[in-house]
């Protein structure tokens, strides 16, 4: 499988491509990262350093890839965080050019623009570049559940209500939603879930809360949920895998004291993930 991620980079610490690419490499995957800004870390820190790169510099490097005739062997564009409005129309461009070339290719869109503790983080054109023009263009689409809510004009908190809110996305043209950070009222304390949406089912999956705020592990979730779902063509299967890995990269992460994902330090956890959880069928 080769996998096109046109994300952010940074130096230190794991977002975008710096939290996506090796996941993706240890279960197996060929990635060719496109880099959209090149920082020394993320900006939650509040202070960075390093350039936003040009929209027109970030084509020029995915022509470079077409002009190598990589595009027929391409199974998947994956992208995340658009640090400017000028990105979309080169991931836009990318997703018709390599899907002329293999028609069979998957267009995967993580569409982050905030969360439900923090509120929107991104320009504010942004999310509605990500809704009325990206989104429709997605085959796989991983929001959580605050944009889900923006991204629909809802604001789903049931499970009925998060599976109805899925279903308006569905109808605009991504066939799979995987909503993470799922909160519902009734749950049981201390948990969370993520929702995956196919034309088969719904599936929904329940791990502990762990308190930290882990920034990539969005990234991290999008890119070996869509490599799973790629491989195996099975959401309840690649929702199970996915949690599991994720669940002990943060855990991992949280007993280690540090604020950075320790994704190297996790890698058996993407190799071989234990399955602790139970997926299970809502629709």
């Amino acid at each position: 499988m080769k996998i096109l991620s046109i994300q952010s980079a940074v130096a230190y610490g794991h977002v975008g491509n710096s939290a996506a690419v090796f996941p993706l490499q240890r279960i197996g995957v060929e990635v060719l990262p496109v880099y959209t800004v090149n920082f020394s870390n993320h900006t939650g820190y509040g202070a960075w350093r390093g350039p936003l790169i040009a929209p027109e510099d970030v084509r020029e490097v995915i022509a470079g890839i077409e002009d190598r005739g990589v595009f027929p062997q391409i199974d998947v564009i994956l992208s995340g965080y658009q640090g400017g409005e000028g990105i979309a129309d080169v991931i836009l461009d990318a997703v018709t050019r390599v899907k002329a070339a293999n028609p069979s290719a998957v267009y995967a869109c993580d569409p982050v623009m905030g969360n439900a503790k923090s509120g929107c983080f991104v320009a504010p054109a942004i999310p509605i570049l990500l809704r009325d023009r990206v989104v429709p263009a997605a085959d796989i689409l991983t929001p959580n559940q605050f944009e889900l809510g923006f991204l629909t004009g809802t604001e789903p908190r049931t499970l009925a209500e998060t599976l109805a809110s899925v279903d308006l996305i569905r109808a605009t043209g991504p066939r799979t939603v995987l909503v993470t950070s799922v909160e519902q009222p009734d749950r049981p304390d201390g948990t969370i879930e993520m929702l995956a949406v196919t034309d088969d089912g719904a599936w929904i999956v329940q791990t502990p809360l762990i308190p930290m705020k882990a920034n990539g592990s969005g990234d991290v979730t999008a890119a070996l949920f869509t490599a799973h779902l790629r491989a195996g063509g099975d959401a309840a299967d690649a929702l199970a895998r996915t949690t599991s890995s994720v669940f002990d990269l943060l855990q991992l992460t949280y007993d280690s004291g540090e604020r950075e994902l320790q994704l190297v330090e996790a890698q058996e956890s993407y190799a071989r993930p234990r399955l602790q959880f139970a997926v299970r069928q809502v629709r």
